[in-house]
């Protein structure tokens, strides 16, 4: 192990393990031509690799490939010398023995490393090329290639394709191709050139043929197959743009003068330390086409100069050695490839190095083999009492008197239960937001403070975020953080945008607002000495308007009185409409139509100030914020108010960053399981949200159909008007959700935007699980792909029909509810507490008017005290004091043996569902998975509470997973009687070998017997 180069252990995924390109989507896997080929080529590949770095926006005299082949020792520092492969590319052939793939870092020779920011970039075999941070698989100076037709015409004929990737986002791009009657490409084709702005082209010969067949694909396994029925490409000029084929086109970059204008220098550059951390900051710089990403150059430390691409204008730089000068410098740099001279130094020195707990790595499986356990962390369990906090609030709210601080869970407390979720059956836990937030009442989260700090009150010593991560996946949970694109706390974002004061203090408001402290920053943990109190607002106010203040008339009284009598001035509470935010980083204006346009583009509350999420400014810095997390290993994003984000910046921007880092932190098969599910706040009982298309949770699972103008504020404009005036009859439709009669078939994600939704309607109607059922089906066309949708009863937030209480039907209906959630099509998600029916009827939330003891986000750790181990999901070894008694519950063990089927039967977990040929009516349905790679193939008959005859099925035998029943079927036709309210029958098809049925799992409890 060299210094310099800086080797860390490489994330364990085989062979293609690359960073993709900005896809913001997951098209098809295989080509259809080509779909043998491409099945063949990863086990048939010989052990060597052929590396291509991009050297354009490096410019070094000297490129060096430093190299270990998995398993393997490193080459000697520097490595071995690259030559030139053709215009700004070098390459170099390795042989890698029996090894898959390798580890690389690149350098110059002298010193300067690029070593994927820490990581070293994970490479498999064949042709990979490393532009900027990004992997792919293809041969960036292979020319038109080898004939694959017998007999080349003398006229030579051939077709010049250009492909637009304005929508799919992909920075490198490969044809794989057949001319008619000839053989394909080899897997993935042949490297097409940049063209120009959101294009790439590539001519090729096709002998005597006029046409070919053809697929396009980013190298990384993402395709674009033209929907499975390959591109029918004829001869001379074409383009390929959107799906759509245009022969005898004009070239699309014949009127576009190539771009050698490098961007401007980033100005303002900054760089502050926090033990060995250092987060670097800087202004947007501006191209002449678009500024497409930024190189930070470090200098300083044990492991020499390095150089990091980053999409974002804030980098987080962690790992660093303690009490250590650094010094960065940052350039910019566009599509083309111009490079802007490097900015002015930022250095900062490094403090001591705290314990920290080595880095996670997401677990990386289909989501929707993993119930969900839903928690607001500062409410679950108090495992640290020493970083609990009232709060402004803390009296006035009742919390004191119950010695109830609203901060009292923590990451302690939950790594403390992780065995209880486990023993429940659960295996992934969503989270509340953990950023630091500040507001008077802020202990749910979403007033985020500072999104690149882990909020302390929720951190304790050897607890810290990273070690909750840690400690889950260690146990085969997975964390799915809930995350904030929409808005800030109202106090600003540090690190983006503080106004200069928010009000005036006299002798009225001195009661309120706290005297400064020199040196004192707020972090909701520390203790102001002076006052005593962690919610120190000192920075908040002023005596006279300080010369940054934007804010319109500051400190001229107004007309209106605080509850308290007091006299509010201009500018004493944030507004969008002051002038305090200023229209760059917020907008600037109050929602009034919650279905309308403003609702995407203003503030829902003075709390929650609205971010201007169409601003390269916001738009960085919550990439860069959130890449963190990613990079700690978190296994998905819930993303909140997800609705009030134009889903054209969701598509152009954020969906993509956070593919982009999650391959290139974890590898393309493990991101394309990084889940992303949206709050699509569509609170109404029909299919379309009163009629609009763009506030409706399905509309947000789909990309972009058309081109838009590439200033992102009016492109979101026209988008909006586009759909609606399109309306809910001319919106997409899918098939993924649904059977093909008995056959499962392969869902077609390749207009799949890249978020999935919580099913708000099965939500809204799960007053009565029939309604649930009924209408979650009827919805399930106009999802791209309804199997991953996350369904629950009730949240922190609404109870079913919008209800503002926990949900209270019942035990026999939460029974019921439950039963359908775990064998229905989805991703069963429990809000904490509901298997004991935990504070059913009362007001989940009444703000600071009530104790939070007396409210639907009461504290549980009363109720789980005591100590718990589980020996595998669902399965508890051992249980004493309180816990013991809460596992005991009726509601426990529905879930407990409910877990257990649906964890036994593929078919329940990621299959295709159907009501075809069953009689009977009731929540009944068959559902199906197949996966011909692994010769998984699992069938069932699902009946819940209601009897149902099964016709036209495949004969065989059939297994109930609850009784054990045994049925043969020989005339296609199956009857099963009702099993009653909360309980279930699931026969499934005895197939043999690996997909046997298993006969009864578990035991009987209260309902499933």
């Amino acid at each position: 192990m060299t210094s310099r180069s800086r080797h860390r252990r490489r994330p364990t995924a085989v062979a293609l393990t690359a960073a993709a390109g900005l896809a913001a989507t997951l098209l098809s896997t295989a080509p259809l031509g080509g779909a043998a080929n491409a099945a063949t080529t990863g086990a048939t590949a010989s052990n060597t690799a052929t590396v291509f770095y991009y050297t354009k926006t490096r410019n070094w005299s000297t490129y060096n490939l430093h190299w270990a082949p998995d398993g393997g020792s490193w080459t000697t520092v520097p490595g071995v010398a690259m030559e030139a492969a053709c215009t700004d590319w070098v390459k170099k052939t390795v042989d890698l023995g029996s090894a898959t793939g390798l580890q690389a870092t690149f350098n110059n020779g002298s010193g300067t490393w690029d070593n994927n920011g820490g990581r070293n970039y994970a490479l498999g075999t064949g042709s990979i090329t490393v532009r900027d941070g990004v992997i792919a698989h293809s041969d960036p100076c292979a020319g038109g290639g080898t004939d694959p037709s017998p007999s080349p015409s003398p006229t030579g004929t051939t077709s010049t394709v250009y492909y637009s990737t304005a929508v799919v986002g992909w920075s490198t791009v490969n044809l794989h191709y057949a001319p008619a009657g000839g053989a394909w490409t080899t897997v993935p084709g042949i490297g097409m050139d940049a063209a120009c702005t959101g294009w790439f082209k590539k001519t090729v010969p096709l002998g005597s043929a006029s046409t070919m067949a053809a697929t396009f694909n980013n190298g990384n396994g993402t395709w674009d197959n033209n929907n499975g029925a390959n591109y029918v490409v004829p001869s001379g000029t074409v383009t390929v743009q959107n799906g759509k084929v245009t022969a005898n086109a004009a070239d699309p970059c014949a009127a576009v003068v190539p771009d050698t204008t490098a961007p401007t220098v980033p100005s303002n550059v900054a760089a502050t330390a926090t033990n060995t951390s250092i987060v670097l900051t800087w202004d947007p710089s501006t191209d002449n086409k678009a500024v497409t990403g930024y190189q930070v150059t470090r200098t300083g430390g044990t492991q020499g100069t390095v150089v990091v691409n980053t999409g974002s204008t804030v980098y987080s730089d962690t790992g660093l050695d303690a009490n250590t000068v650094y010094t960065y410098t940052v350039k910019a740099q566009d599509a083309a490839g111009n490079v802007s001279a490097a900015s002015a130094a930022a250095v900062a020195t490094t403090g001591t190095a705290p314990p920290q707990p080595a880095n996670g790595e997401m677990i990386g499986t289909d989501p929707r083999k993993d119930p969900i356990y839903f928690v607001l962390t500062a409410r679950f369990n108090d495992g640290d009492s020493s970083n609990n906090r009232g709060g402004s609030q803390d009296v006035k709210s009742g919390n004191a008197a119950n010695d109830d601080p609203m901060f009292r869970g923590d990451f302690k407390g939950l790594v403390q239960k992780l065995d209880y979720v486990k023993g429940l059956g659960f295996s992934a836990i969503w989270i509340t937001p953990v950023v630091l937030n500040r507001s008077d009442y802020d202990y749910h989260g979403y007033h985020g403070w500072d999104f690149y700090k882990v909020d302390p009150r929720l951190e304790s010593a050897g607890a810290s975020y990273q070690d909750l991560i840690n400690a889950a996946h260690a146990k085969g949970i997975k964390i799915y953080q809930d995350v904030v694109y929409n808005h800030s706390s109202r106090w600003g974002a540090k690190g983006l945008f503080v106004p200069a004061v928010y009000g005036v203090r006299d002798s009225q408001w001195s009661w309120y607002y706290d005297e400064k402290q020199t040196g004192f920053e707020y972090d909701g943990l520390t203790i102001d000495p002076k006052t005593g109190k962690s919610w120190y607002n000192g920075d908040l106010w002023s005596t006279e308007q300080p010369a940054r203040s934007t804010c319109v008339g500051w400190g001229t009284p107004t007309q209106y009185k605080s509850a308290e009598g007091y006299t509010i001035y201009n500018c004493q509470w944030p507004s969008p409409t002051s002038g305090m935010f200023p229209s760059k980083y917020y907008h600037q204006c109050w929602i009034g139509n919650w279905e309308g346009e403003d609702s995407r583009s203003c503030w829902l509350h003075e709390d929650l100030a609205d971010f201007n999420t169409e601003s390269p400014e916001v738009q960085n810095y919550l990439i860069g914020a959130y890449d963190k997390y990613i990079d700690m290993g978190v296994d998905g994003f819930r993303v909140d108010t997800a609705v009030h984000v134009p889903r054209m910046t969701w598509n152009r921007r954020f969906l993509p960053a956070i593919q982009q880092r999650v391959t290139q932190d974890w590898g393309p098969a493990k991101a394309q399981n990084f889940f992303v599910f949206g709050e699509v706040g569509a609170f109404v009982n029909d299919k379309w949200n009163r009629g609009s298309v763009n506030h409706s949770a399905q509309f947000f699972t789909w990309k972009e159909r058309k081109d838009y103008t590439a200033d992102d504020v009016q492109a979101a404009l026209d988008q909006y008007t586009y759909e609606e005036q399109l309306g809910t009859g001319n919106q997409p439709t899918s098939t993924n959700a649904f059977l093909n009669g008995n056959a499962y078939h392969t869902p077609d994600h390749s207009q799949f935007s890249g978020m999935n939704v919580i099913d708000m309607r099965m939500h809204m109607n799960f007053g009565d699980a029939h309604n649930a059922y009924y209408n979650g089906k009827d919805s399930d066309d106009s999802y791209n792909d309804a199997t991953y949708n996350v369904v629950y009863v009730d949240s922190h937030d609404f109870g079913p029909n919008k209800s503002s209480t926990r949900y209270a039907g019942g035990t026999d209906a939460w029974a019921e509810n439950m039963a359908l959630m775990w064998t229905f099509r989805g991703i069963p998600t429990l809000y904490y507490g509901s298997e004991i029916e935990f504070q059913a009827g009362k007001q989940i939330d009444c703000g600071p008017s009530c104790p939070l003891a007396t409210t639907g986000r009461a504290y549980y750790g009363d109720k789980i005290a005591g100590t718990v181990t589980a020996s595998d999901y669902s399965v508890v070894s051992g249980a004493t004091g309180a816990v013991a008694t809460t596992l005991q519950q009726p509601l426990v063990k529905q879930l407990q043996r409910l877990n257990q089927i649906r964890r036994a039967i593929p078919a329940l977990q990621t299959g295709q569902y159907s009501t075809d040929g069953i009689s009977g009516g009731g929540m009944n349905f068959k559902r199906r998975y197949t996966d011909t790679a692994t010769g998984v193939d699992s069938f069932a008959l699902v009946a819940v509470t209601d009897g149902a005859t099964y016709g036209g099925i495949p004969n065989g035998t059939y297994k109930d997973a609850v009784t054990g029943d045994v049925k043969t079927v020989t005339n296609g036709t199956l009857t099963v009687a009702a099993p009653g309210k909360g309980n279930l029958r699931v026969y499934v098809l005895d197939l043999g070998g690996k997909n046997a049925a298993p006969g009864k799992i578990g035991t009987d409890g209260p309902y499933l017997k």
